[in-house]
């Protein structure tokens, strides 16, 4: 895909709200998955299917690209596949909730990672909607309660796939090959990770879903939550910069909650209303153009466009 001369943030925001919305689905599903099957196989088959989905659909897609193109689609890969193994392992020792939120902190981790390695800053409201995502991810998470114990070692290697989460978007929305090739360059990085997690599950033999239901839930975590996630990821990181994008991607446990509504039944708490009302002030502050977001913050109604001088 080539580099649009004109982004379109709205159209980031939808895309980057969608994959939230699958990657929320996705949560409870690896939990379910992994006490059934081993770690690596479940990754390995759930990012080895997305890649070959979306190689049928664009054959032709990964023809005469660059080494550069190539460098930067594995290096997406490693990022995310070692901070996603990373994750999947903790989870054996986390409780779901503190699990979570120590992922969900990349939202702050992004800009910091940003200032630090590249010098990037942040305008204060971006920081206020930083700050609003990351209350709202306490409520949907800690204050819910922690139905387990908390293994340190688990919650330092989660917090490590914070770290990694965090650099993948700044590398995915700051490179100049990601954003031109951008269907290339997710299935690269996914293949990347199939091929990482491969190697760490085929010396003990792949285990496959033993039921159709582990079969329905593997096909949600491949096409959805991976082929068409981090397509739509990668398509929404043209038109959005990283770190409002963290801010729209850390919506994910309001996903998670909605779900549980409604196909478990889990009834509608105070708490939900307060993360919600929370998670739209934040995506409200990163979707607000800069000039609207002052003219309103003074009751003035929309800044006119300026005329040229001379």
């Amino acid at each position: 895909m080539a580099v649009l001369a004109a982004p379109r943030p709205l159209l980031g925001i939808a895309l980057l709200a969608f994959v939230s919305a699958a990657w929320g689905s996705a949560f409870p599903l690896m939990k379910d998955l992994i006490v059934r099957m081993p770690v690596a196989d479940l990754l390995a088959e759930r990012y080895g299917i997305a890649a070959v989905v979306l190689v049928a659909l664009r054959p032709g897609s990964l023809r005469g690209l660059s080494e550069n193109t190539w460098l930067v689609g594995i290096l997406l890969g490693l990022l995310f596949g070692v901070g996603q193994t990373v994750q999947a392992v903790s989870l054996h020792d986390l409780p779901s909730s503190v699990s979570g939120f120590t992922v969900g902190s990349y939202v702050v981790i992004t800009p910091v990672l940003g200032l630090v390695l590249l010098g990037a800053r942040t305008s204060a409201r971006i920081w206020v909607a930083v700050a609003l995502a990351t209350v709202a991810m306490t409520v949907f998470t800690l204050l819910k309660g922690v139905e387990g114990d908390v293994s340190p070692p688990a919650l330092v290697a989660t917090l490590v796939s914070a770290v990694l989460y965090a650099a993948h978007t700044l590398v995915l929305g700051n490179s100049a090959e990601a954003r031109r090739h951008a269907y290339a360059v997710t299935v690269i990085q996914l293949g990347a990770i199939a091929v990482m997690t491969g190697v760490l599950a085929v010396p003990d033999g792949l285990t496959l879903p033993a039921t159709p239901g582990d079969w329905a839930l593997l096909g949600h975590l491949s096409i959805v939550a991976c082929a068409l996630g981090f397509l739509a990821r990668s398509w929404g990181q043209v038109h959005v910069p990283p770190v409002p994008a963290a801010v729209i991607l850390s919506t994910q446990p309001l996903w998670v909650t909605v779900l549980a509504v409604a196909l478990y039944g889990e009834s509608l708490t105070p708490g939900f209303f307060l993360g919600g009302g929370l998670i739209a002030l934040a995506m409200l502050l990163v979707v607000l153009p800069r000039g609207l977001f002052r003219s309103v913050r003074r009751g003035r109604g929309p800044v006119p466009p300026r005329r040229p001088s001379g």
